[in-house]
């Protein structure tokens, strides 16, 4: 797949903080704006936001605004990324840190969205993104069946997810098995591979002091037909306080077919 085309795929279904604004769901700093809540269910709860995830879901013409009667299943859930002092081989650098929580919404039609919920400077909770799907909810049940408490991680560069626990990583999706293999890897040989790939592309790097977005971005693609948007961008145009700080290109979410199934 060509570059420009990579970006169309993995841009789809996002909408930004900057579209969540314009559907009705406004920062915290605005006027009139509600106070953050006290966890990630209460904001991805509260009417505002049903309200924004019935425009979402409405947003194509499938289904009537009126109709939508979104809900939210279960409890949200921590969502983990790549962490950069791993792949720099810091010292007791743990393979991933928590970057924000998603949720999982659902409407009458049965398509589901995933809010991303990021604490704020005040210890509150504001949805920061919502995005097709149900990915992060979705990996995170799979990784637990599969290696029961272990840490569901994502490795944004190559939208691959895993599952880490002692000295094992095990792959999730297909781009994680295609990167270790259908067995997974030790931790070890994990992090010597992501040390190659990025380290020379870390925050602070010259390659990141060259405008590349989280010092990692590949080739330089045309604009996509969908937007684009990280968690980074998105935390930053609703005006939170807290840089979701991500390596490597971007969370761009690729939506999979459905037909498309999971690695076992």
């Amino acid at each position: 797949m060509n570059a420009p085309a990579r970006a169309r795929a993995l841009g789809a279904g996002l909408l930004s903080a900057a579209a969540l604004v314009a559907l009705g769901a406004v920062p915290a700093s605005a006027a009139g704006a509600p106070p953050h809540a006290a966890t990630p269910e209460k904001a991805a709860s509260a009417p505002a936001t049903l309200d924004t995830l019935s425009r979402f879901f409405s947003r194509d013409g499938a289904l009537a605004r009126s109709a939508a009667a979104p809900r939210i299943e279960g409890a949200s859930v921590p969502v983990r990324i790549l962490s950069p002092d791993f792949v720099a081989g810091r010292a007791g650098a743990p393979v991933a840190r928590v970057e924000f929580h998603a949720s999982k919404a659902v409407a009458s039609d049965g398509r589901t969205a995933s809010l991303w919920t990021a604490r704020q400077a005040d210890g509150g909770w504001q949805v920061m993104n919502i995005a097709t799907g149900d990915d992060e909810i979705r990996y995170a049940a799979q990784g637990a069946r599969a290696l029961p408490g272990g840490v569901v991680f994502r490795e944004p560069q190559i939208d691959a997810w895993y599952v880490h626990k002692g000295a094992k990583v095990l792959p999730l999706d297909e781009d994680a098995v295609r990167a270790v293999g259908r067995n997974g890897t030790t931790l070890a040989a994990y992090r010597d591979r992501v040390g190659k790939a990025y380290g020379d592309k870390l925050p602070g790097s010259v390659y990141a002091k060259k405008g590349a977005a989280g010092g990692y971005a590949g080739p330089s693609v045309a604009a996509p037909e969908e937007p684009l948007v990280t968690a980074a961008s998105a935390t930053a145009a609703a005006g939170a306080a807290l840089a979701l700080a991500l390596i490597g290109t971007t969370a761009w979410r690729r939506r999979r077919a459905s037909a498309e199934q999971p690695a076992a």
